[in-house]
C-alpha cells in the first residue's frame, strides 16, 4: 500500500490524500486550502468563485492524476466531512468519479450549497457510507467510524488491503458532547496494530484558544444569555449543530425566542431528528426571520421550498425591536443593514466561530454599532479540533507503526512526544 498527501502536509487545511493498492486508487478529501504560504487566511469567497483553470493557474489544485482532468481517474473520493476545507474542491473533480459520505455530510452540504455558496453533493455522484459498515473499493475495504468533530456528519475512515491498515482521522476531538465516539474508536483499534495512523494535528502550530469543554461552553453562553439586558445576537455556523444546540438550550432557559434565519432553519430540518436537536421552529419556542438581503433575492428570482418551509412562523424586525430583551437572534454581519446599522440599547453580540474571522472588516462596522448602543461583543467559542495535550492522547491510544501527521502548520512538533513519525511532503508518496 502506498499514501501520498497531496495538500495538508505542513498546513491546516485543505487536505487531499491519496490512498493506493495494487490498481486501487482512493482520495481523502478534496480541501480548498485555509491560508496561503504565509499563513494569512484566503478570501474563500473569490476561490469559491474561481473556475477549474483558474484554481489550476494558481497552484490551488493538488496535482492529482485524473482527479481535476485527463485519463486513469480515481476509484473513489472519500469526504470525511462537509467543512469546505475538505470538500471545496468537489466541484472541480471529474463527475465520473463516486463520491463516498456519510448521509449527514450529503445534507450539510446541501445547506450549504442552498444558502452559503458552497458545495452541493451531486445525488448521481453519491455513496452512502453508514457507520461501521464496512464497504469494498476495489482492492481496498473502508470503514466509516464517527468521530466528534464542529459540524454534523463526520467520519474516520479505516482502510484495509489484503496486508495493511490504515485509519485517516478527517478532524475530530476530545471535548465535543460526544466523547463516546473516540473512546469506542480507541476500544476497537487501540491493541490491533495499525500501520499507519494519519492523524490530524491543528494545535500543533496553532493556540488552543478557550480550552473549555462543548458542555462547559454551553454553560457559559446560558450565563451571558440569562444576564442580557437587551436583544441578544448569536454569531455562529449552523452547520455546527453542538454549538446551535447550545444556543436553543439558553434561549429556553432565559425565556427567549429563538428567532433563526433561513439558512439555521433549513439545517434544523435537515438534521434535528437525528441529531437529536430540538427544533424550535416546531416546539414553539422559535421564529423565522428574513434577512432584507434573501428577500430581495426572492423577488428577483422567485423562491425555493427550503424558504417556505416555516415561513408560517415567521417575525418582522419591527416585532423584535418593540421587545428585544424577548429575543435571540441568529445574526451574521450582513444583517446589520437591516437595522439601519443601529442596534437597539445594550445588544449583546455572542461571537462563537474562529476568532480571526472577526477580524475582518465586515466586523468593525457590527463593532462600531454595538459601542454606539451601549452593547457588546463576547467571544464564546470552543475549538473544534482535539487540543494539543489531546491530540497526544489519542494518538498515544492507537497502536499504529507510524504516525503520519496532517492539517498541521508545526507537524514536527509530534517528534516531541513519539519517536515513530514520518514526516510528509506534499505529492511525495510514503511507502508501507
Amino acid at each position: 500500500m502506498k499514501l501520498t498527501i497531496f495538500r495538508g502536509s505542513n498546513e491546516v487545511g485543505g487536505n487531499c490524500v491519496e490512498i493506493e493498492a495494487g490498481k486501487t486508487r482512493i482520495i481523502l478529501d478534496v480541501g480548498m486550502p485555509l491560508f496561503d504560504n504565509a499563513r494569512r487566511p484566503h478570501d474563500g469567497f473569490s476561490l469559491g468563485r474561481m473556475t477549474t483553470n483558474e484554481l489550476h493557474a494558481k497552484g490551488i489544485l493538488p496535482k492529482v492524476q485524473g482527479l481535476f482532468s485527463g485519463c486513469e481517474t480515481p476509484d473513489a473520493i472519500l469526504l470525511s466531512h462537509a467543512h469546505l476545507d475538505h470538500v471545496g474542491l468537489l466541484k472541480h473533480t471529474q463527475p465520473s468519479i463516486p463520491v463516498y459520505a456519510s448521509r449527514g455530510t450529503s445534507k450539510m452540504m446541501l445547506a450549504g450549497g442552498v444558502y452559503a455558496n458552497q458545495q452541493e453533493l451531486p445525488r448521481d455522484r453519491f455513496r452512502e457510507i453508514k457507520a461501521r459498515e464496512p464497504i469494498g473499493i476495489g482492492e481496498l475495504t473502508v470503514t466509516g467510524l464517527p468521530v466528534d468533530h464542529s459540524i454534523h456528519g463526520c467520519l474516520a475512515f479505516l482502510i484495509e488491503s489484503d496486508d495493511k491498515r490504515i485509519l485517516y482521522t478527517g478532524d475530530l476531538r476530545l471535548h465535543g458532547r460526544r466523547q463516546e465516539e473516540h473512546r469506542r474508536i480507541i476500544a476497537e483499534l487501540g491493541d490491533t496494530g495499525l500501520d499507519a495512523l494519519i492523524v490530524e494535528g491543528t494545535h500543533f502550530g496553532f493556540d488552543n484558544g478557550n480550552e473549555v469543554s462543548e458542555g462547559g461552553l454551553a454553560e457559559e453562553i446560558a450565563d451571558h444569555v440569562a444576564a442580557a439586558q437587551g436583544l441578544v445576537l448569536a454569531s455562529f455556523s449552523p452547520q455546527n449543530v453542538d454549538r446551535l444546540n447550545s444556543f436553543i438550550r439558553a434561549a429556553n432557559r432565559s425565556g427567549r425566542t429563538f428567532v433563526v434565519d433561513a439558512y439555521t432553519a433549513f439545517v434544523l430540518h435537515l438534521v434535528s431528528a437525528e441529531a437529536e436537536l430540538e427544533n424550535p421552529l416546531r416546539s414553539g419556542n422559535g421564529r423565522l426571520y428574513l434577512p432584507d438581503s434573501l428577500k430581495q433575492k426572492i423577488e428577483r428570482k422567485g423562491t425555493n421550498r427550503a424558504n417556505e418551509l416555516f415561513r408560517d412562523a415567521e417575525i418582522s424586525l419591527s416585532e423584535i425591536l418593540d421587545s428585544p430583551g424577548d429575543f435571540m437572534m441568529v445574526f451574521r454581519p450582513s444583517m446589520l443593514a437591516d437595522f439601519a446599522g443601529k442596534l437597539p440599547p445594550n445588544t449583546l453580540c455572542l461571537y462563537s466561530t474562529w476568532h480571526g474571522y472577526s477580524e475582518g472588516t465586515d466586523w468593525q462596522d457590527v463593532l462600531k454599532s454595538l459601542d454606539a448602543a451601549g452593547g457588546e461583543l463576547v467571544h464564546v467559542h470552543t475549538s473544534g479540533h482535539a487540543l494539543s495535550t489531546d491530540i497526544v492522547e489519542f494518538t498515544r491510544s492507537i497502536n499504529a507503526e507510524r504516525i503520519i501527521p496532517i492539517h498541521s502548520f508545526e507537524p514536527e512538533q509530534f517528534n516531541s512526544h513519539f519517536d515513530n513519525v514520518t514526516l510528509s511532503e506534499d505529492g511525495v508518496p510514503i511507502e508501507l
